[in-house]
């Protein structure tokens, strides 16, 4: 089954006076429970790209499909209740909520989504033990490492198990021994839960970790590799 379809869309962003093509006649299908690395140089269109499939950038020109519906044509409402039920995201900047705990970050979208309490606090320390931090669930950001933040971050976008994450530089603020527990982390659920993941990043370490390599360049897709993940 495909999760995502993009067909030959285009972005182009006024900077100055020159137009800027982020995406380029770009065209991908990545099928469900695959685990993707986007790969370019900064301004390859990589993170243009993660947003397109999010639904948080409109191309355009081209089609985009995510679980079998096109969400180019969708209205915010519709794209928000798409994003709500089936994408789960993981920025480089945590976007945690500085005032409430691991937990309550972690109920946060399930509370949103109308989930009862008592559902909400049984998954939400559930998940927060599956990415390790089941001892940590009443501190707040502040009171946690990145590492720690970042994990929570994870377990958010998890937590209702949503066909699809979509993480942009996840390990950007990470040590290398921390941005391995994170893919290590990244790997499991993708195993486990068949999760697909689409992962846009610099981090060289992390493209070891896919089950397919993308390398952009210009908005394009140069190279497609399918190779054995660590």
């Amino acid at each position: 089954m495909t999760a995502v379809r993009c067909v030959d869309i285009c972005k182009t962003y006024r900077q100055g006076d020159q137009d800027i093509k982020a995406l380029d006649h770009l065209s991908i299908d990545i099928e469900k429970g695959d685990f993707v690395c986007l790969m370019s140089p900064s301004g390859g269109g990589k993170t243009t790209l993660l947003n397109a499939i999010g639904g948080l950038d409109i191309p355009d020109s081209g089609e985009v499909w995510v679980a079998e519906q096109r969400i180019d044509q969708m209205s915010k409402g519709q794209l928000a209740d798409l994003r709500l039920a089936n994408v789960g995201f993981v920025f480089q900047a945590y976007n945690l909520i500085p005032v409430l705990t691991a937990q309550e970050n972690v109920e946060f979208v399930m509370q949103v989504q109308g989930v009862p309490a008592k559902e909400r606090r049984s998954k939400s320390l559930a998940i927060l033990e599956e990415v390790g931090l089941r001892d940590l669930e009443d501190r707040r950001p502040a009171e946690m490492s990145g590492g720690q933040q970042q994990r929570v971050a994870v377990a958010r976008a998890i937590v209702s198990r949503p066909e699809l994450v979509l993480a942009d530089e996840p390990t950007a603020n990470l040590d290398s021994r921390t941005s391995d527990e994170l893919m290590e982390l990244f790997t499991e659920l993708n195993k486990n839960h068949s999760t697909t993941f689409v992962i846009a990043t610099h981090d060289q370490r992390v493209q070891r970790y896919a089950k397919r390599l993308v390398r952009m360049r210009d908005g394009r897709i140069v190279d497609d590799i399918e190779q054995d993940a660590a």
